[in-house]
């Protein structure tokens, strides 16, 4: 079993300094777990304590039914891949591959059979005589993958391992990544601040900020039933947009318009937010509608975005992209009120 667990976990440097606050996440055999958030807010702690490269302050963290807090990192049955690679420059590729097996010491015959596989896996046959400085950032980055791959571990540790490649070829190494999973049927955790990556490789997401645990779920359920304020706006591109509304008479109340609730909620005040995606042309059989003045048109061929304001709110649409309209027009556009979301303003959890 290659399920691994965090139980309670707490990382501390000093007394004013907690980076990781009560961890709780349990990542099943065979999955691939994306942990996803800013920067600073404690992910890569997280896969660096499951590494043992972090001591453990508080907590426990299990591999299968193993307590491996003070099991040394070599012994963790772990592979990790970092951001920089970490090729050894005056090694061939097949050396930088072969280097974790001539550590433990196995045979020439068993080392070539392991590095011939994952080359092959990994389209790296014709440069495993090359140099890691005549490689480009992509092959760099399978060689790395390579000499994980070779040691058949339990689980592949993942630190943003695609944040040096250019846009192209991130998109290219996601599909790689997703197929060399199903290929190795092997427990992935990846780290990543890019809300892209996370949403579309992981079985399932854990969303952290400040060091703690926001929401943990398949991408479609975080991204239709955010848990809070952050999760919202963290994930989706554009930004959820968000409005502070008043309730009256099962209405939320906005500067610029009234949307119907769904159902009543224990509040006289909130925020409300709702995705691009649902502003659209058509205009809904309820009537809910907001007008904008349109202040700035996106064209992106398949999409088009508007950005204006809806009485004192920001408002960002993503409508058609054969609907004609210019900056300084007034859009009226239609809700759709199936991607509403009512947060509370204070504890800024979801209401609805």
């Amino acid at each position: 079993m290659s399920s691994v667990t965090y139980d309670h976990v707490v990382k501390r440097y000093t007394s004013d300094l907690t980076v990781v606050k009560d961890f709780n996440v349990e990542i099943a055999d065979k999955e691939f777990m994306v942990l996803v958030g800013p920067s600073g807010c404690g992910k890569s702690t997280a896969l660096r304590m499951l590494a043992g490269l972090e001591t453990i302050t508080e907590g426990q963290i299990r591999i299968g039914d193993r307590v491996v807090n003070h099991v040394a990192a070599k012994d963790r049955d772990i592979a990790m891949v970092f951001q920089s690679y970490a090729l050894y420059p005056h090694m061939s590729v097949f050396d930088n591959m072969a280097f974790p097996l001539q550590m433990k010491k196995m045979s020439r015959s068993e080392i070539d059979k392991r590095v011939k596989q994952a080359s092959g896996i990994l389209g790296l046959d014709n440069f495993l005589k090359r140099k890691p400085k005549a490689l480009s950032g992509g092959q760099r980055q399978r060689v790395a993958l390579g000499r994980a791959i070779v040691r058949n571990p339990k689980v592949f540790l993942l630190d943003e391992p695609l944040s040096n490649l250019d846009a192209k070829l991130r998109g290219q190494t996601r599909v790689e990544l997703q197929k060399l999973h199903r290929d190795l049927e092997t427990t992935f955790i990846y780290v990543t601040h890019d809300q892209v990556e996370a949403m579309t490789m992981g079985d399932r997401i854990a969303i952290m900020n400040a060091g703690i645990l926001q929401q943990v779920g398949a991408p479609g359920e975080i991204y239709d039933h955010p848990a809070n304020l952050f999760v919202a706006g963290f994930i989706g591109t554009p930004t959820m947009n968000f409005v502070p509304v008043t309730m009256e008479n099962g209405n939320a109340k906005a500067s610029g318009f009234d949307v119907k609730l769904p159902k009543p909620v224990g509040a006289d005040k909130g925020i409300l937010g709702f995705r691009p995606e649902a502003l659209t042309d058509r205009i809904q059989d309820d009537g809910s509608t907001l007008e904008i003045k349109v202040e700035v048109v996106e064209r992106l061929g398949s999409d088009q975005f508007l950005y204006g304001t809806a009485g004192e709110d920001t408002i960002t649409a993503r409508v058609d992209p054969r609907m004609k309209v210019a900056p300084g027009d007034r859009a009226r556009l239609g809700l759709d009120l199936r991607g509403i979301h009512l947060f509370d303003s204070q504890t800024e959890k979801a209401l609805l």
